[in-house]
């Protein structure tokens, strides 16, 4: 890495006149400079100045999955859209067929990949799904579309109209009609939540859907969206015997169940998908980020078998199909880098290492909690790994969102790049975010760990 800061000058002032940057306050890029990633290799990247930073985010929204500077998947790339670049969905491409029957073999009960470019894109191919097939087989009643307290499905109006972080939602509407909160199912804080009981709170909490199901009439609700685990809106993992009720609730009602992998597929839990923890059947998956890692845009929408008949069992009706169509799904370098992609978590065993290193890490926070009463929780599935901080573990009042925004100043000061809950939740903005790439080893996770400890004892003393 060359650290003359004068060769890249020109970037970083044509940044700064030209740039909007993602979830940024512009006004103080007026007297300082944005910061630039220039390089990544395995878990680390520099920046215009040269600084070494060990990223424990992964690109900072949980995506660069298998790593920096793979080789392999950037020949992938190039070697394919020399031969073949894009072509729009209506056709089949060789890499999409090939990703397509490599990604259905982890998938058992699952059958269909539909390609888009983004998470939200693909969360928004699975709404229209469920709205069109209310028409087509419930005259249209059958369309509401249920998503949980702190979750989040994505950037677009229809995307945010399911978005249970109410900060991110904040000055976008009116949202489209139709969808239809539930409760979340944060253990930590069901003293919050009226009528939580004491034991079999995951049991309880899925009940909680069912009342809502009943509330808008089960012949109302076609589906609902959700998250393995919850990301931004907490790290929430979910506690024991809930995702078995949903399974339940959604099957006695005919609500179609829709799993929201977008930061959770593709083995940031330690298993392919995180639902396959859970034992359940979905009828439909999304995921994007980790994905390809990056190395290009892809989106997927799986899908069973049965909803893929739904849109071709009256072939003489010209409305009859999936009327839609993402221009990105049709190109090749997507599916080309998520087969590679596939290919090095499989041969570097990157399953088996995520939950390794996922255990290191819980361990390494739970070490953090017993010295820093800060701590108030920790949580998370895999190399998934969440620690929310509190003023008082008896109340379990949250810190407030510039202390723990300060924490994470502090570790990017030591060059570990940690995630805090942003603009999710309001007031609940608390919970720091390690989602470190599958090939963290244990010195990796203990730099992380050492670095919060750190920034924990300046900030809070």
């Amino acid at each position: 890495m060359d650290g003359n800061q004068n060769d890249i000058t020109h970037v970083v002032e044509a940044d700064r006149a030209h740039v909007w940057h993602h979830l940024s306050q512009h006004k103080p890029y007026e007297t300082a400079d944005p910061r630039i990633i220039v390089e990544g290799k395995g878990m680390r990247v520099w920046d215009q100045k040269g600084k070494e930073h060990l990223d424990a985010v992964s690109g900072a929204v949980w995506t660069v999955n298998v790593g920096y500077g793979r080789e392999s998947i950037a020949n992938a790339v190039r070697d394919q859209i020399l031969k073949m670049n894009y072509f729009a969905g209506a056709a089949g491409t060789v890499p999409g067929a090939l990703f397509a029957e490599r990604l259905i073999e982890k998938m058992p009960g699952l059958s269909r990949v539909y390609y888009c470019n983004s998470g939200s894109e693909a969360n928004e191919k699975a709404f229209k799904m469920v709205r069109q097939i209310a028409h087509a087989k419930y005259g249209g009643k059958k369309y509401k579309i249920l998503y949980r307290d702190r979750d989040y499905h994505g950037t677009t109006i229809g995307a945010l109209s399911a978005g249970g972080q109410d900060e991110r939602n904040a000055q976008y509407g009116p949202f489209a009609p139709g969808f239809v909160r539930v409760p979340h199912c944060l253990e930590y804080r069901k003293h919050e939540q009226e009528g939580a009981p004491d034991q079999h709170y995951g049991e309880w909490a899925a009940e909680q859907i069912e009342a809502v199901i009943l509330r808008e009439g089960p012949d109302t609700v076609g589906a609902i969206c959700l998250e393995p685990v919850t990301a931004g809106g907490g790290v929430i993992t979910p506690p024991e015997g809930y995702w078995q009720k949903v399974q339940e609730i959604c099957r006695k009602y005919d609500v179609l169940l829709h799993i929201d992998e977008v930061v959770c597929g593709v083995g940031r839990t330690g298993t392919w998908f995180g639902y396959q923890h859970y034992g359940i059947e979905p009828d439909m998956v999304t995921m994007a980020k980790g994905v390809a890692s990056g190395y290009a845009a892809i989106a997927c929408l799986v899908t069973s078998e049965k909803v893929f008949d739904m849109f071709k069992d009256q072939p003489d009706d010209p409305l009859n199909y999936f009327r839609d169509i993402s221009t990105f799904g049709g190109c090749t370098a997507g599916p080309a880098a998520a087969l590679e992609n596939m290919r090095i978590i499989e041969d570097e065993a990157l399953l088996s290492n995520t939950d390794a290193m996922g255990a290191r890490m819980m361990d390494n926070l739970h070490a953090l909690m017993d010295k820093h009463r800060v701590i108030g929780d920790v949580r998370g599935k895999g190399l998934f790994c969440g620690a929310e901080l509190v003023v008082d573990r008896e109340t379990r009042e949250p810190v407030a969102e510039k202390l723990a925004q300060a924490v994470t100043a502090d570790c990017m000061a030591q060059g570990v790049i940690v995630g805090v809950t942003n603009r999710s939740v309001p007031g609940r903005n608390n919970t720091l975010c390690f989602s470190p790439a599958l090939i963290a080893t244990p010195d990796d996770i203990d730099q992380i760990t050492e670095a919060v400890d750190g920034a924990l004892g300046r900030v809070f003393g």
